[in-house]
């Protein structure tokens, strides 16, 4: 190999690397900056100059992560609240709080409450108690695009399950046998499928990201108009939905709860969809019609579908979904991963350390859209 030769080759190595990189992400946990957003990014209250101190109230933490916390703004001190009762005693010394403590009885007496943060991507729940809407001086902010990566490896994992026929090979009656006719419905390749993923945000860019790499055709919508991420062939609003639904082999809703996200997905919805194609739900279970998507499911409109949230949850015993061969149930799960919880930290960290130098917080919810 001449001098030139190695030299190219490194080159291209070096090349492969980047590119890989770029789309698959490292192993480690990201920068901050790449967590969290300063999109509508609000100040919960000044500091002069990173001096005034302040108490942010958190359920039980482990000692070296309450450490950390403490480490990441001198003049805030992170405090423990053990129990509910611990929590309303200490409500009133209160400035920041996670959101698993704001019960209206706490917020009641958290009269210097100025910053939750959600433990959740997802804040209808802690939007819905009664005092975090009213009162303007409370900022929420929230965990979107934490749990992104753990979620859309997640939704693969459903999504072959179903479309390699790997659910009906686990099933406990083939243990010992070697089926090579599988469960009689026809795999198929995601390769040249299109993916629609409706709502972009941190979790639908994962998902979105890991599209491309199956070599699919990527469509997404998203509240607002704006450049198109490059491993997006085509994006639209909300309001395109209709027009993307019949073209889509694979749906995968990743859209917060809001009004109008609520039974988003109804019967005529399903009967936009392309026949023989697959809703993933890793959204909110009642973004969904259950009883639409049954019948979708029993009539064969739809190939399948793959759900991480359900409408009950938890999906009470004997609901026809549990039958299914063509449905794919977990429990809530998809975001669990250490991966999850080692970003989680890094912005919780990266919030406590604005709070204490008086600078915008991040991933800042907007109360009035619910998100």
């Amino acid at each position: 190999m001449n001098h030139h030769t190695s030299i190219i080759g490194r080159a291209f190595a070096l090349a492969g690397a980047l590119l890989l990189g770029a789309c698959v992400g490292t192993p480690s946990a990201p920068p901050t900056a790449a967590l969290g957003s300063l999109e509508g990014a609000r100040i919960a209250t000044p500091t002069a100059g990173g001096t005034a101190e302040l108490v942010y109230l958190s359920g039980p933490m482990d000692p070296v992560k309450l450490e950390r916390m403490n480490a990441a703004a001198p003049n805030v001190r992170c405090v423990i609240a053990a129990t509910p009762d611990e929590a309303l005693r200490l409500a009133p010394t209160a400035q920041g709080a996670d959101g698993r403590l704001c019960t209206s009885e706490f917020l009641a007496a958290a009269d210097r409450l100025v910053w939750v943060q959600s433990p959740s991507a997802g804040v209808a729940w802690l939007l819905a108690r009664e005092g975090v809407k009213e009162r303007e001086e409370i900022v929420v902010t929230n965990m979107q695009g934490v749990h992104g990566p753990a979620i859309a490896e997640h939704v693969f994992g459903m999504l072959l399950t179903l479309t390699r026929d790997i659910g009906f090979h686990q099933r406990p009656d083939q243990r010992g046998k070697w089926s090579r006719q599988g469960s009689g419905r026809e795999a198929i390749a995601l390769s040249g499928r299109t993916m629609l993923v409706v709502g972009l945000g941190g979790i639908g860019r994962e998902v979105a990201r890991r599209a491309k790499g199956f070599d699919m055709e990527v469509h997404a919508t998203r509240r607002s108009r704006r450049e198109p991420p490059v491993y997006v062939d085509r994006q639209g609003t909300a309001t395109d939905l209709e027009e993307f639904l019949p073209l889509a082999d694979v749906v995968v809703l990743a859209v917060p709860l809001t009004e109008e996200t609520d039974g988003m997905i109804d019967a005529r919805a399903l009967g936009l969809m392309k026949p023989g194609a697959y809703l993933v739900n890793i959204a909110r279970g009642r973004v969904v019609d259950t009883d639409a998507l049954v019948a979708a499911l029993e009539s064969g409109r739809l190939a399948g579908a793959a759900l991480d949230v359900t409408d009950p949850e938890p999906l009470t015993p004997g609901h026809p979904l549990w039958e299914m061969p063509n449905v794919v149930i977990t429990p809530h799960v998809a975001s669990r991963a250490s991966l999850t919880s080692d970003r989680r930290d890094a912005l919780l960290e990266a919030n406590l350390r604005r709070f204490g130098a008086g600078e915008p917080l991040l991933n800042v919810v907007d109360k009035a859209a619910g998100y």
